[in-house]
């Protein structure tokens, strides 16, 4: 049984041997570059990132079916430029505090329930308070790390002096569905790693590789990046080529596996031997069965329909190609309200603005989520595929099978008391569904009030998700980053489910085990009615937001040059989404 693959059992690729070679040679150099350094090709790249922006938003806004003047374009800037700028920012910021790890003395650290640091990094600057009101995201620990010891498992990559620092060169996989993906893993190894890129794109998204190559210029000029294009034989070659130390990938578990252990009957002999093909390390972000679970309270006909938005945003953005997509509806089954907002997330669903299905295999997908279905609901829709609903998770395809694609599952449980129905959907999330990427929770103000904040922390702290989002979608966590992201730790090679490590974490924190993001159960101007005083409008990711395309280029212009001149603007675009 082999254990590696040799470089001579797949097709020479003469140019790409040059690549890794010239990879190899600087891979040292960049690895000892000064901080100094570093903030000067990220201050460079933030300057030719502005100038492509517009162009980059628009091809990917026309590669993925999105009809002209469609606000939904706003997705393309939001979850591409404007991502890629907001994580420049914060690394610049990390770097220039990195002597004595200055950066972490303001950030408010707390003990949560369970005794863990937790480190409060959103907000942290006056714009996240105007621009992100009410937001807040948390980063727990893992347990062992204290606030005395923090520092040392925080940049501890910058802890070993640059003179004693060897190059590694690693390979990253580039994700085909979400464009700010591919330079913000490439960011994970060049800065908080020290490692040298070759940068491998996903075919589905390879017309990105001229705007990626224009704005990370600086990086190529320097040795520690290459950008290259092709199929599966040059994934494959890049895979097994001997100077490639380290591996990332993002995308399907299949895909991770298949360069772990092989294909076909070889790959399952391998992994039940424990015996992986690629000795190398590998870490990965690949998806999961994400949940949103509803909590039952005093929902208004108002909150029903903010919250229906939300959901549908969570299976809809990006046509539902997300790795964190939701893709099962945790209903409290004796809610008196329950029929009324499952009926609310149909018809916003059925009434949100359509694209084509870009990603390859999305049809067949679709027809085997509903050859596994024993009464699926189709939401028809103009110029687009019907959205497919099933009203029951029984069956272990709809527990197990991430869809990716627009189709969505739902499943009830039974209860009246919201803490014990909370209870019981976390257990179900924790041990019916697949992967551990992303976890929403949509509940009232009212309703942790009478669960009570210690005990709501307790339950939080059994729901075992790399990101858990309280009415708010997880992809609010990956916009924002600073923001860890990955699977929950402890999953392995031969069970990999959402997969190894975090990436983003512009904190460059070493021992992550979850982050939770929180937003405002109303909206602005609402949620002045309750008393609540925070100003965030109804947020511009949501595909209901008929702003978003107008927001999105305003909020990346910010995020270059940041003004308060600049704020009236996107929040009047805000108010009339």
């Amino acid at each position: 049984m082999s254990t590696a693959k040799k470089l001579s059992d797949v097709a020479e690729q003469p140019e790409l041997a040059r690549d890794v070679a010239a990879l190899k040679a600087n891979a040292a150099a960049w690895a000892q570059s000064s901080i100094e350094k570093r903030i000067g090709i990220i201050s460079q790249m933030r300057d030719r990132l502005n100038r492509v922006a517009p162009e980059w938003a628009a091809e990917a806004a026309t590669k993925k079916q999105i009809p002209q003047g469609s606000p939904l374009a706003g997705e393309e800037w939001i979850s591409g430029p404007y991502a890629v700028m907001a994580a420049m920012n914060h690394l610049i910021e990390t770097l220039s505090e990195m002597k004595d790890k200055k950066f972490l003395k303001k950030i408010p650290l707390r003990e949560t329930v369970t005794g863990q640091v937790s480190a409060k990094i959103v907000p942290h600057s006056i714009w996240d308070y105007l621009l992100l009101s009410g937001v807040r995201a948390d980063v727990w620990m893992e347990k062992g790390v204290t606030a005395a010891n923090l520092a040392t498992h925080t940049a501890s990559a910058y802890d070993i002096a640059p003179k004693d620092r060897k190059g590694v060169v690693s390979l990253v996989l580039g994700a085909g569905n979400i464009a700010a993906i591919t330079p913000l893993d490439c960011f994970q190894k060049i800065f908080s790693e020290h490692s040298v890129v070759v940068l491998k794109m996903n075919p589905v998204n390879d017309y990105l590789a001229p705007y990626l190559a224009d704005f990370m210029k600086p990086l190529i000029d320097v040795g520690a990046l290459r950008i290259v294009t092709g199929g599966t034989d040059v994934g494959q070659y890049l895979c097994n080529h001997p100077d490639i130390e380290e591996i990332h990938i993002t995308g399907a578990e299949t895909s991770h596996d298949a360069i772990v252990w092989g294909v076909g009957a070889e790959g399952v002999a391998n992994k039940a031997a424990g015996t992986p093909q690629n000795p190398r390390k590998i870490t990965s972000e690949l998806g999961a069965v994400c949940p949103v679970i509803i909590v039952p309270g005093p929902w208004t006909a108002a909150d029903l329909k903010f919250q229906a938005a939300q959901v549908a945003t969570m299976k809809l953005h990006n046509s539902g190609f997300n790795c964190v997509a939701c893709q099962v509806m945790v209903m409290p089954g004796d809610w008196d309200k329950a029929a009324k907002f499952k009926k609310t997330v149909t018809d916003v669903m059925a009434n949100a603005p359509t694209r084509g299905l870009y990603y390859p295999g999305a049809k067949d997908r679709l027809q085997a989520f509903e050859d596994n279905s024993s009464n699926v609901v189709k939401l028809e829709r103009v110029d687009a595929e019907p959205i497919l609903l099933e009203p029951e998770t029984s069956a272990e395809y709809f527990k197990n099978t991430e869809v990716f694609a627009p189709a969505m599952t739902t499943h009830e449980i039974a209860g009246t008391d919201p803490a014990q129905y909370l209870r019981d959907a976390v257990e179900y999330c924790n041990t019916e569904l697949h992967g551990t990427l992303g976890a929403n929770i949509l509940i009232h103000p009212a309703t942790i009030k009478q669960i009570g904040k210690k005990q709501f922390e307790e339950i939080l702290a059994d729901l075992r998700y790399g990101t858990i989002a309280i009415n708010a979608w997880t992809g609010l966590g990956f916009l924002m980053p600073q923001c860890p992201w990955g699977a929950f730790p402890g999953h392995t090679l031969d069970d990999v489910q959402s997969g190894i490590g975090f990436v983003h974490n512009t904190y460059m924190f070493d021992k992550v085990e979850r982050c939770i993001v929180w937003a405002p159960f109303r909206p602005f101007p609402r949620n002045l009615l309750s008393l609540s005083m925070t100003l965030l409008p109804k947020p511009p990711w949501l595909v209901t937001n008929r702003k978003q395309h107008i927001i999105g280029m305003l909020l990346t212009r910010f995020q270059y040059k940041p003004s308060f001149l600049k704020i009236p603007r996107i929040f009047l675009n805000a108010l009339l989404g």
